[in-house]
């Protein structure tokens, strides 16, 4: 799918690569201050399994442990699959990626998710401000289907 972009957004285009690239970066590095600092002091983490982290330092705690244990060695991609902007300082992004285990190359599909980032300009700086990601590697009728 096509990303639609506003006109505004076009003004902030480094916005819709710059962000995404530094959590990309920061999770290679398995840096959890890096990928801490590219959200707000009062962002918002949403993950699938009822994780839901608020602030910084709680967003830079979890990732410390993480990238110490299920997600070493590990990478992580998004593609944008759509971007809009509200007002002159807000804009939210949706993508399609997920996290390849270590030793893979290739996305499994039971890691795949979509993700929405919403993004706020503080001072020069974009950040982001609310982030929360969805598994999509099962149908949706499996993964409502009761089990037994």
């Amino acid at each position: 799918m096509p990303s639609k972009k506003t006109p505004a957004i076009a003004g902030n285009a480094a916005a819709l690569r710059e962000v995404p690239q530094r959590i990309v970066s920061a999770w290679a590095d398995n840096d959890a201050k890096a990928f801490a600092d590219a959200f707000a002091e009062d962002a918002t983490l949403i993950l699938p399994n009822d994780i839901y982290l608020s602030g910084r330092e709680e967003i830079r705690s979890f990732m410390a442990k993480g990238f110490a244990g299920p997600y070493k060695g590990t990478k992580v991609f998004g593609i944008p699959i759509s971007a809009r902007q509200y007002g002159n300082d807000v804009i939210v992004i949706v993508t399609r990626g997920g996290v390849i285990a270590a030793g893979e190359s290739e996305l499994a599909a039971e890691n795949a998710i979509r993700a929405t980032w919403v993004m706020a300009r503080q001072g020069q700086d974009w950040l982001i401000v609310a982030y929360q990601n969805t598994p999509i590697g099962k149908p949706l009728a499996a993964a409502a289907k009761p089990e037994g």
